[in-house]
């Protein structure tokens, strides 16, 4: 069983959802603290200009130590402005008229309430779009305790996985932590992901958009482009060599 393990994030990049694709189970991490100003409440989409910010309003003043899963929409009033601002930078793409009112329904029912509720519907909706079977579940379904290594260890056991799939990003406390997860019989491997190449409504070409930029330009081929950015993993001993260079 091969198994990642990731925050809920506002309109994923193209590298979460291949991350989703490559493995057999994917946990949805929202039993850890939520980090304001993060990839859980905000991403970007492709404008003239270039890359550009769309942020869900959140509740936060005094709530230093919230979960993901605790953190309210502090206005629903964004939606509106984040779906004018999506067809303003879509409406000419070849699949816009395709995708975007499901999109905008989604923002519209989700848009009061729990980020993580937000979040969740608009990652189920693209899963749906791109024709991604993975299924998902959420950490505090499973009910595991600890910190960082631990807690993926415990989420690991829960699970029954015999790999976890990560992120490059946590590389640096996964490698220091790495026997917590080994003892476990849990093999680490690392996500490789190059951001292809697409049509984009603009020119140059912007990398690192919201995964629904590939979605409104490419359509049909969408999931063949996401899988194209796909390589083999990196080890354990080939991400601490890089590491040390």
């Amino acid at each position: 069983m091969k198994v990642a393990i990731c925050q809920p994030t506002y309109l994923p990049w193209m590298g979460y959802f291949d991350l989703i694709d490559e493995v057999d189970l994917f946990i949805v991490l929202d039993t850890v603290q939520f980090e304001k100003r993060s990839w859980q409440q905000r991403n970007r989409i492709r404008m003239p200009g270039g890359l550009q910010w769309l942020t869900v309003p959140v509740k936060s003043r005094g709530l230093y130590e919230q979960l993901v899963r605790e953190v309210e929409i502090c206005s629903s009033r964004f939606a509106e402005d984040h779906i004018r601002t999506i067809e303003l930078a879509y409406r000419r793409a070849p699949y816009f008229r395709e995708y975007f009112p499901r999109l905008a329904e989604v923002l519209h029912d989700k848009s009061a309430g729990a980020l993580m509720e937000l979040n969740l519907g608009l990652i189920q909706w693209l899963l749906e779009a791109f024709d991604i079977h993975t299924p998902l579940v959420t950490a505090s379904s499973l009910n595991q305790s600890g910190k960082r290594t631990e807690l993926l260890g415990n989420l690991c056991a829960a699970s029954g996985a015999s790999q976890y799939v990560s992120p490059v990003g946590s590389a640096a406390y996964l490698l220091a932590e790495k026997d917590i997860l080994l003892d476990r019989g849990v093999e680490i491997l690392f996500h490789h992901y190059e951001h292809p190449v697409y049509r984009q409504v603009f020119s140059p070409f912007e990398p690192y958009a919201s995964v629904v930029d590939l979605l409104f330009n490419e359509g049909d081929r969408a999931l063949e482009i996401l899988r194209s950015g796909r390589r083999t993993p990196y080890g354990v001993e080939e991400i601490a060599f890089a590491s040390a260079v």
